[in-house]
């Protein structure tokens, strides 16, 4: 899989997203992009969705093996709250980011670990 790809395509789905963000869902234009969004997600998942979900499988062995992997797309964003196994029990998330293709998880306002890149 070429990493390069992934993450340009990850980028183009998180600018889609803030896009949408930005724009009042009693805008007219806001229903369109909302469906271009899912077009983007759905396409996403089709062509990149087998191996994240294996890279997410190894991260959530490695970290947070009691949760179950999620869609890739759940994890963009705000990410996906997980139960990390190590140290006390505090609230982390795994977060998927694009520019570089990484996985973080994020276990307090400001603490982020880089447990994947791609």
């Amino acid at each position: 899989m070429d990493a390069k790809e992934v993450d340009r395509a990850l980028g183009r789905l998180a600018e889609k997203r803030r896009e949408l963000n930005a724009v009042d869902y009693s805008n007219p234009r806001y229903d369109e992009l909302e469906e271009e969004l899912h077009d983007m997600e759905d396409e996403f998942q089709e062509k990149y969705g087998t191996y994240l979900e294996k890279v997410l499988q190894e991260v959530h062995n490695n970290h947070c093996p009691e949760n179950d992997v999620l869609l890739p797309i759940a994890y963009m964003g705000d990410g996906v709250p997980v139960e990390i196994e190590r140290g006390p029990k505090k609230e982390a998330r795994l977060i998927l980011e694009a520019n570089p293709l990484r996985i973080l998880l994020r276990t307090g306002k400001d603490q982020n670990e880089v447990v994947w890149k791609a």
